[in-house]
């Protein structure tokens, strides 16, 4: 039998930045298949993400929920445990990489990991590139980076080969990328994140919340047109009489419109005020669009810190996480794990088949210092206060870095 050499874990890096010095430069005449009409859809959607407060706070969620709080795996496997702790040169974990990983994937639905090895599979390191800088090349076989594609320029742009392929670098390292992306009809390059029939109701809870401010900011003021009666003598005069009016009834210019006329010998300024009959209509429009990001998103209100205000409800939020964990989150987490568990095998020959993410929900049902057995009595299962394996306490089997209770 062949003998193997010893792979190391993640013994080298880009201390520095994880994007420079990779890849081979990219060709003259290399073309990229653009993302969005204009190739900077991911812009637009990372944008999108920073204003609207229920959009960004479910793909944090999601993020957070897929990578889990940790991993279970061998013991007996050495090099496995190394990997879960460290996957590059910069220290990062598993959960920091994967948790880059869900999030990208959450907000644009694609996401993108760099390998990093030698041809002697000496070492292997996993690294998270930032997706809004790759772009598919037009041989379907390379992904191009680049830090600004608002300002592409060919000398800064790179090139790294789809896995499995792997071109040598100029420091001596293999490395390929692997593309994540959500599968949608009509999209063969870049993948669609599942929300994209919500971007209309994130762009009215963005503006019904920047009307909202917009009211706070002008000290829920009523705009209207101030008459000022009083004939003036020139416009210096006139100017005087609009600021000083503007500073007591305005309280932000723009909001009143102020009209001076020659008066008489009656004063007949006034103010006439616009009143609006609307506020309960923006106020369903923004609970509307609320309702509709979560839909959109495929998650759950009671997950995305909506329905604190009612009461806070654990048994809901354990049946929603529940629900999210057996429709959204296992599967997302298999995803991104089965490309780096194949990785494992095939370049670090090590076997990663015990590799499984922590699951715990946000909220206890039962309180931790509570025995298996005596929490499978509880959830009407069957139990055995005389097996050993149901002697553990449920804070001992919910660690962070819990390996095996065998």
């Amino acid at each position: 039998m062949e003998k193997r050499t010893k792979t190391q874990i993640a013994t080298v890096g880009n201390k520095v930045d994880s994007f420079l010095a990779l890849g081979q430069p990219c060709a003259n005449n290399e073309k990229f298949w653009r993302w969005g009409d204009d190739n900077l859809l991911p812009a637009a959607l990372a944008l999108m993400s920073r204003r609207s407060s229920t959009h960004r706070r479910i793909i944090n969620d999601k993020a957070d929920y897929i990578s889990g709080k940790g991993f279970t795996f061998d013991a007996e496997v050495p090099l496995l445990g190394e990997f879960v702790a460290s996957v590059n040169g910069t220290g990062e974990s598993l959960r920091q990489v994967m948790n880059k990983l869900a999030f990208d994937k959450s907000l644009f639905g694609n996401a993108f990991l760099e390998i990093v090895t030698d041809a002697d599979h000496s070492f292997l390191s996993l690294f998270h590139q930032d997706a809004s800088r790759c772009r598919v090349a037009k041989d379907n076989q390379h992904i191009v980076m680049h830090s600004d594609w608002s300002h592409f320029s060919v000398s800064d742009a790179v090139t790294l080969p789809l896995y499995p392929l792997f071109e040598e670098q100029a420091d001596g390292t293999l490395r390929a990328m692997i593309h994540y992306k959500d599968y949608e009809p009509m999209f063969d390059h870049y993948g669609v994140p599942p929300y994209i029939a919500g971007l209309n109701v994130s762009a009215i809870a963005y503006k019904t919340d920047k009307w909202n401010i917009s009211r706070l900011d002008n000290s829920f003021q009523l705009s209207g047109v101030m008459i000022l009666d009083g004939g003036t003598d020139d416009e210096q005069q006139t100017e005087r009489i609009v600021r000083t009016a503007e500073q007591k009834f305005g309280g932000n210019p723009g909001q009143v419109m102020f009209v001076v006329r020659n008066g008489t010998e009656d004063d007949n300024s006034r103010f006439i005020p616009f009143v609006s009959q609307n506020d309960g209509d923006w106020k369903q429009l923004h609970d509307q669009a609320t309702s509709d990001i979560v839909v959109a998103h495929s998650w759950f209100r009671s997950l995305s810190g909506l329905d604190y205000s009612s009461g806070f409800n654990s048994e809901r939020i354990l049946h929603e996480y529940e629900i999210a964990l057996n429709t959204v989150i296992l599967a997302e987490q298999a995803e991104l794990l089965e490309p780096i568990v194949a990785l494992l095998h095939d370049v670090a020959g090590i076997d990663s088949s015990s590799l499984q993410v922590v699951n715990r929900p946000p909220t206890r049902s039962k309180p931790i210092y509570m025995k298996v057995w005596e929490a499978r009595k509880a959830d009407g299962l069957e139990y055995d206060p005389d097996d050993e394996k149901q002697q553990y306490y449920l804070a001992q089997i919910t660690k962070y870095n819990i390996t095996s209770i065998d």
